[in-house]
């Protein structure tokens, strides 16, 4: 099996259509995107142990108000069979998705560039996987710290593995698109939560019971379809021989400095100022834009309150009170929220296609001006009331948000070459562990803190908005002093040898450019295409179905 693994033995033959590594990426980073849509376990999971009468237990942090206090009922939560978990329990599972991701991102990149994506798409495929099915056997016996580790922790060293697995990949089979081919598969990881939500909703809906939600069972459905996904995603990966270029393109012209002649070794990356004003620049643009993500429901229903269901007269603490009225402004919130996540999708591939022609450097400076500018004209929409002003706002700044993730690779390979772009991702996606903290942490504790001072809750979001501007300014300073790379970190031709080498890459640095067919879309591509398109065709209809009634 381990030989089946190895790099050498997917070295594509002649022949070969580049276009089925595309969607190989898409089967693993649409399975392994659920993680942004496990919101959907909280309710049920919230009221899963029931008493005699029929009514769910309390909860474990029951009356808890301060941090502290919902802390002491997590701690308790943990292990206790005899309450039930909160949000603020289940919630832990977003830090320990995303902070692991980037964790595991970074501790093993440079093996990925040397084992291949296909051993790390399996490793990624049994992690993911097994970690469903501890947590469903931790919901099964209702243990939370099985949760935690099985999903959050096993399962987000998955995450960070299959992450990164397609990107240096993809890079080296379209040095001619390299943002639009990251693009589509980075896509795919926003593209996730679209189809697993509503599916794990339909499949809840078939396991549940009276005194089970079904969430045990819709774990292990979960994996095992997301197996099948990513094995097939896994074991169709291939990677170009060494000097491959597709048939009539030529390498960018030396006066573009921004594009690298050379290749920066993994263990001199971080030694560069570019590399950290990547960082802080993809820090700051995403825990701008997750910030205000995760609170996209809440903040629409507090700032437009009875605007959204014709009844401008009542604002959120009226509606707030009356459950009939809660539920209609909550169906509109979450029609919100299905609009921003289309946005997110098509607008990592959008944006990171037009990179291709726009540049890496310039793209993001649009990111960051534009961003800002929306978020200052967005607060402006919440004072006006202003529905069309503050969605379209947000969709714009959704769609550069999904962005930034996309373009980001291929901004690496620009500077730091192709042979280490999968391994200096990895440890860049700590910037996301970073913003996946920073970000909701900002809008919560300024939210909180605007709440507690008695301020109207329409006019809560306004400095919230200019703040998450002022860290755009931020990221624009750093993405404005990027300079090519000094020539001092490049490596030389025989340290390249070496390095292709160790990474099993049976080629020497003296052969001939390897020219093949920039492919299309031939009876395998369709059906491979066709394997993945169609549920993300459902995810995406499903979300605009879900989105419709924020327009009628």
């Amino acid at each position: 099996m381990a030989g089946f693994l190895d790099k050498e033995r997917i070295v594509a033959g002649p022949g070969f259509n580049r276009w089925l590594v595309p969607p190989a990426a898409l089967g693993i980073h649409l399975c392994i995107g659920m993680a942004y849509g496990f919101s959907v376990f909280w309710k049920p999971l919230q009221s899963a142990l029931v008493g005699e009468d029929g009514k769910p237990l309390a909860a474990c942090a029951a009356g808890a108000t301060t941090f502290g206090e919902k802390l002491e009922g997590t701690v308790r939560a943990l292990t206790a069979t005899d309450c039930n978990w909160t949000q603020f329990d289940l919630g832990w599972m977003y830090t320990l998705f995303f902070v692991v991701l980037g964790g595991a991102a970074a501790l093993w990149g440079a093996w990925l560039e040397r084992a291949g994506p296909r051993k790390v798409g399996v490793v990624s495929m049994l992690c993911w996987c097994v970690g469903l099915l501890l947590s469903a056997y931790g919901v099964y016996i209702h243990q939370l710290w099985l949760m935690w580790l099985g999903s959050g922790i096993i399962g987000g060293i998955g995450l960070g593995l299959g992450y990164i697995s397609p990107v240096s990949t993809l890079i080296k089979w379209f040095p001619d698109r390299r943002g639009m081919a990251t693009g589509m598969a980075i896509m795919g990881f926003g593209g996730g939560a679209m189809i697993g939500s509503p599916f794990a909703t339909l499949l809840m809906q078939q396991f549940a019971s009276p005194g089970d939600p079904g969430v045990w069972q819709t774990f292990v459905v979960l994996a095992l379809i997301y197996a099948a996904f990513m094995s097939f995603g896994a074991l169709l990966y291939r990677v170009p021989p060494i000097g491959w270029r597709p048939e009539g393109w030529a390498p960018p012209a030396a006066t573009n400095g921004m594009i690298a002649r050379g290749h920066v070794h993994l263990r001199n990356a971080h030694k560069t100022p570019q590399f950290w004003l990547l960082w802080i620049a993809l820090c700051m643009n995403v825990s701008a834009g997750i910030g205000i993500i995760g609170a996209a429901a809440p903040m629409l229903q507090e700032t437009f309150g009875g605007v959204l269901i014709d009844r401008p007269e009542l604002n959120w603490v009226d509606i707030r009170a009356d459950e009939g009225l809660r539920n209609a402004t909550a169906a509109i919130a979450a029609s919100f929220v299905g609009l921003i996540s289309l946005f997110n999708i098509f607008g990592r591939f959008v944006w990171a296609s037009s990179s291709d022609k726009l540049g890496r450097k310039r793209t993001y400076v649009v990111f960051f001006v534009l961003g800002a500018a929306l978020y200052v004209l967005a607060s402006y929409g919440a004072d006006w009331k202003s529905l069309a002003v503050l969605v379209g706002s947000f969709c714009i700044i959704a769609s550069m948000y999904g962005g930034s993730f996309s373009t980001v690779p291929a901004y690496l390979a620009d500077l730091f070459g192709t042979q280490f772009v999968g391994a200096i991702h990895g440890r860049l996606l700590t910037a996301w562990s970073t913003a996946g903290i920073v970000g909701p942490v900002v809008v919560n504790y300024m939210h909180d803190v605007r709440v507690e001072e008695k301020v109207p809750f329409d006019q809560i979001y306004g400095p919230i908005f200019f703040t998450l501007a002022g860290m755009l300014l931020v990221g624009f300073v750093a993405n404005l002093l990027v300079r090519p790379v000094a020539e001092k970190w490049v490596m030389t031709d025989k340290e390249l040898m070496e390095e292709k080498r160790l990474a099993h890459e049976a080629a020497t640095l003296s052969e001939s450019p390897v020219i093949g067919s920039r492919g299309g879309l031939s009876g395998g591509a369709l059906l491979a295409w066709a394997v993945v398109g169609i549920p993300l065709a459902w995810g995406i209809w499903m979300t605009f179905v879900k989105a419709m009634p924020l327009f009628s």
